[in-house]
């Protein structure tokens, strides 16, 4: 089928399907420029800096108790089943929230007073989305608007399409594009084994490229990233290759690539040994890019290379891979780069959008940009030349013996601020609730892992009978410290609020793959055991996702040909039933970025129910533990507000999770508001008709996507 014939049969199926649940709204029939200030909420992070910070007080210490359910909007019938992985933040303009739902990432608009849907676009893309690398709903959509009237909603579908709609019907901008849709796809491309400096444009159906975040609008630019299976056994070392790219907004016409992975001529293409950056893939930006619009400058976070764990066909830093890169806005042209880890190989995937502040440092203004991560290390820098606000001192580290590794000598530490979570598991960090406890989990690491005292610990190769080592013990990078959720920042006091998950204990185990499988050496594995690929969460959940995904096919064929058994069970990972490390499980932490300090830090989130209820502890008086998760924050005028990551069960409720709020200044909890389901998306807060909303995506367990609106009661 031509592409021409194509686009044209896409566009006409998506506005049929439209056309009859489109409600005629008046709203923002006029010209209008949203703000915070106005109580809108129109960007993924609140505005282009990613603060998540809203002025709005009318929800406040003395009240937020008070809080009530205004409306809810389920997401089942968006998709030809429910979804249950809701990562959704949603935008507010001038009473109309916008945002994706459902398991075939449908775009609503409902009534910013009551939830009415007023429309609702949705494109089936058949085999090129149920195949897709990252499914679901995603996290959202952009806005952009001329301020006279002309209003769009912009977003990325599951099959990595750019999509534009008219934000007041929902139709597709029909001089965007081809019709309203430009295919992400076009542009994508690989290496060319044993051919240094080739290229290949990838399959636009089956071909490996997506997006969960939403894209980054600025001016008259459309930013967007590019993301790729999530797990840690991918099956092709020459994956396809990250790419950063701007698009006219008006047109929807290419205005410039980044190649994450340097192409043959390129800056930094030099860091990867052996013409390696040819033949290996991944290095995307799957998460949020902000924006300093005063310097026209866009901060781009980087993934690993392939694969996460082992690094033995890329010799060399493998530049850009966890990397910060700051592009100039209109030209794509890199301005500076900072590389957080060299040689990556422990999924320190630059996570979270990057925080441009203002700051003061030592009584001198500080235009800076600040990053949060999975290493738990607020990276902080002048955004304008890249030079970091205080110094990063290179230090020693361990290094690898697994065959054909070739770790990095040395890696980046901050002086300043100090880390905000755990970087490493030590003795010290062991589960302590009582002396026998702590003693089962020593014996226990004593016979199966390794320990290292700092960071970057490199992966070993995990015993092939089950013994010593299985795995290096690791904390932040497969989930810890702070992932894509990210953090936020008041722009009138300069304090950074950083939740963290704090017992993200990763195993790095390295095992061969089954012969014939793939032409990788070593993927993260459980020596002992039967090889399975473990998928990243939602894979395999699109609407028309397939029961059993080619790779599994693959896998199946293979160990079919090889078969494999197992030795014994797998090594324990807790003891128990209880986490290997000790509370607090969940922070969330302030630190003052003038100063480079924490300014303090608590426990996040109850005490979850399996160490509540947990036999080895009856009897024992347990603090609040916090609970381990990657969760989000919206930051008003003198609050933090955070849900829960996980259910409990508490007096007078129903099992569900709650809506918190704390205090800025002390971190002191100021209430908490029962929802049915742990928090699954970031939050957000919008007023409208003098009223405030709190907006929050809950979704888990046997619990579907749910997207909840809290406000205080009306008084008539």
């Amino acid at each position: 089928m031509s592409q021409r014939k194509l686009s044209i049969r896409l566009s006409s199926v998506a506005a049929i399907a439209l056309a009859p649940f489109v409600i005629a709204s008046v709203a923002n029939a006029q010209g209008y420029t949203p703000s915070t200030a106005k109580g809108d909420w129109a960007w993924y992070f609140a505005d282009p800096t990613g603060s998540r910070y809203s002025p709005q007080d009318q929800i406040n210490a003395s009240n937020f108790n008070k809080l009530e359910l205004a409306w809810h909007f389920k997401t089942d019938s968006m998709g030809a089943h429910p979804e249950y992985k809701l990562e959704g933040t949603p935008l507010e303009i001038n009473g109309v929230v916008y945002t994706t739902a459902g398991s075939r990432r449908a775009v609503v608009a409902l009534d910013a007073r009551s939830g009415e849907l007023k429309w609702v676009y949705s494109m089936n893309e058949g085999l090129r989305a149920a195949i897709a690398p990252r499914q679901l709903s995603g996290r959202g959509v952009s806005y952009w608007t001329d301020g006279n009237g002309d209003d769009r909603i912009v977003y990325v579908t599951t099959g990595y399409r750019l999509v534009e709609l008219n934000a007041k019907t929902g139709q597709p901008i029909d001089s965007f594009g081809d019709h309203g849709v430009v295919d992400l796809k076009v542009g994508a491309y690989t290496g060319v084994i044993g051919q240094a400096g080739v290229y290949k444009q990838i399959d636009l159906t089956t071909g490996e490229i997506g997006l969960h975040s939403t894209p980054t609008v600025s001016g008259n630019s459309i930013l967007v990233g590019s993301s790729f299976k999530e797990g840690s056994q991918p099956l092709e070392q020459n994956n396809t290759k990250g790419i950063t790219r701007a698009f006219d907004v008006k047109t929807g016409k290419l205005n410039w690539t980044f190649h994450n992975i340097p192409q043959k001529g390129e800056f930094g293409y030099e860091t990867w040994e052996k013409n390696s950056a040819d033949f290996n893939g991944n290095t995307g930006t799957w998460a949020s890019m902000t924006v300093d619009e005063k310097n026209g400058t866009v901060f781009v976070p980087m993934e690993d290379p392939t694969d996460d764990a082992y690094g033995g066909a890329r010799p060399g830093n493998d530049l850009f891979g966890d990397s910060v890169v700051a592009l100039d806005i209109s030209s794509g042209k890199m301005k500076w780069y900072f590389q957080m880890t060299h040689h990556p190989i422990w999924d320190y995937d630059m996570s979270s959008p990057p925080l441009v502040a203002d700051i003061t440092v030592d009584g001198k203004p500080v235009q800076a940009v600040a990053v949060p991560t999975k290493q738990a290390f607020l990276y902080m820098f002048d955004r304008n030349t890249g030079k970091p606000i205080w110094p990063i001192v290179e230090k020693p580290v361990s290094q690898s013996v697994v065959p054909g590794e070739k770790t990095a000598k040395t890696q980046p530490f901050p002086t300043k601020p100090p880390a905000y979570s755990r970087q490493s598991i030590t003795d010290a960090e062991l589960i302590d609730f009582t002396p026998e406890l702590k003693k089962e989990a020593q014996d226990l690491i004593k016979k199966h892992y390794k320990m290292e005292p700092v960071m970057y610990g490199p992966p070993v190769v995990s015993d092939p009978k089950g013994g010593y080592p299985s795995a290096v013990l690791d904390i932040g990078g497969l989930s810890g410290g702070t992932n894509w959720p990210g953090a936020g920042f008041d722009p009138e006091t300069h304090v950074a609020f950083l939740p963290a998950l704090n017992a993200g204990v990763s195993l790095f185990g390295l095992v061969p793959l089954p012969e014939g499988l793939s032409n990788l050496k070593y993927v993260e594995g459980v020596g002992g055991q039967v090889f399975r690929i473990g998928s990243g969460p939602g894979f395999g959940s699109a609407s028309d996702a397939p029961k059993v995904s080619d790779d599994d096919r693959k896998l199946a064929a293979a160990l079919a040909a090889h078969p494999q058994t197992v030795v014994g069970p797998p090594p324990p990972r807790n003891v128990q039933g209880l986490p290997l490390v000790k509370p607090p499980y969940g922070t969330l932490t302030a630190i003052n970025m003038d100063e480079g300090a924490i300014s303090w830090q608590v426990a996040h989130g109850d005490t979850p129910d399996e160490v509540k209820n947990n036999p080895a502890l009856k009897g024992l008086n347990i603090p609040k533990t916090g609970q381990a998760g990657n969760v989000g924050e919206v930051i008003t005028k003198n609050l933090v507000v955070v849900g829960d990551p996980q259910y409990s069960t508490q007096p007078g409720h129903p099992r569900g999770a709650y809506l918190r709020g704390y205090d800025q200044k002390t971190g002191n909890q100021i209430g908490a508001v029962y929802m049915p389901a742990p928090q699954s998306g970031s939050p957000m807060t919008y007023s409208y008709d003098g009223r405030q909303y709190i907006m929050v995506a809950v979704s888990g367990g046997n619990y579907s996507g749910d997207y909840l609106a809290y406000a205080l009661p009306q008084t008539n």
